[in-house]
């Protein structure tokens, strides 16, 4: 890990980047990333909410550094906001070089996801 800068938020997702995830120069697409960082606040929003949740927004996000081949994706969330059926992420990931400990950070953005109930209509994110 760099000096210094460390991830923030609770580390939500680990996968491995693999050849079919990337392009011919071995660099991951971004999509690829972005689906990872989805998964992610799925997971912490469901948690949070106690049930069912759907990616309502992601404000802006920009590739600092690419994801390679063997690298380990490593994302992080942390619940910023909960309003009355939403919740806004913030979301930061870092890429575990291949077979070493150095930790870069890649990008990183603001998810907005909302509760939903049985019939797919929004509703209260419980207290917690």
């Amino acid at each position: 890990m760099t000096e210094a800068i460390k991830p923030n938020g609770e580390l939500t997702l680990r996968t491995l980047a693999m050849p079919a995830d990337a392009n011919a120069a071995g660099d991951i697409f971004g999509g690829w990333v972005m689906a990872q960082m989805d998964l992610s606040c799925g997971i912490r929003a469901a948690e949070r909410a106690r049930g069912r949740v759907v990616t309502a927004a992601v404000k802006e996000m920009a590739f600092a550094l690419p994801v390679k081949i063997g690298d380990t994706l490593c994302v992080y969330t942390d619940i910023v906001k909960v309003g009355r059926t939403s919740m806004t992420l913030k979301v930061e990931t870092w890429a575990q070089r291949y077979l070493s400990h150095v930790m870069e950070k890649v990008t990183d953005a603001i998810f907005v996801m909302v509760a939903l109930d049985s019939t797919g209509k929004p509703t209260p994110v419980p207290e917690e």
